[in-house]
């Protein structure tokens, strides 16, 4: 089986709509001409790191250069940041609180598509099933599973078990 050892954006094509990689596009190059860090991460990343699959709306990873933060502790987007390109959602998230460890990945170049280990762990930390879907998924497409699991090890220890669960899932959906 192949190892993915970098997403791949052209397994996308004829799986995600044309108009939600239109929409990366264009979002893309608003943030890019905003001066704001930004990683693919989602759907989107998910399918460039081995499980292309339809996804209706664009998110991204961003850095604090994104948001206006008020005095009053009100925080909002910048008015050139976009949040929807033809009626298609861009979703923004940025790192929370000790996630410091995600600076690094806004360190790619603007617009690429989350690695894998990152994108492992945000996956894991949602509560929602169809994320540690996603998660078994890759690893039964081929991502390499050792820096993911060093990733986490180093970066959010307490992931370990479930990504653990997730690979030994995988194993079994693959017999």
């Amino acid at each position: 089986k192949r190892r993915m050892a970098k997403p791949d954006p052209t397994l996308l094509v004829d799986v995600v709509a044309p108009k939600v990689l239109a929409a990366l596009g264009l979002a893309s190059e608003a943030l890019r001409a905003a001066n704001v860090r930004h990683v693919v991460v989602g759907g989107l990343a998910v399918g460039a790191n081995g499980y292309p699959r339809a996804t209706k709306d664009v998110d991204f990873l961003v850095g604090a250069e994104a948001f206006h933060h008020h005095p009053s502790g009100l925080v909002t987007l910048r008015p050139e940041v976009p949040f929807q390109v033809h009626g298609v959602a861009i979703d923004l998230l940025s790192p929370e609180a000790g996630e410091d460890f995600l600076e690094a990945t806004l360190a790619a170049p603007l617009g690429s598509m989350m690695e894998a280990p990152p994108l492992v762990y945000m996956k894991l930390k949602s509560p929602r099933r169809k994320d540690s879907v996603d998660v078994i998924e890759m690893i039964k497409a081929g991502i390499d599973v050792a820096p993911c699991r060093a990733y986490l090890a180093e970066h959010a220890p307490s992931f370990v078990a479930a990504f653990d669960d997730c690979l030994a899932q995988a194993e079994l959906e693959e017999d």
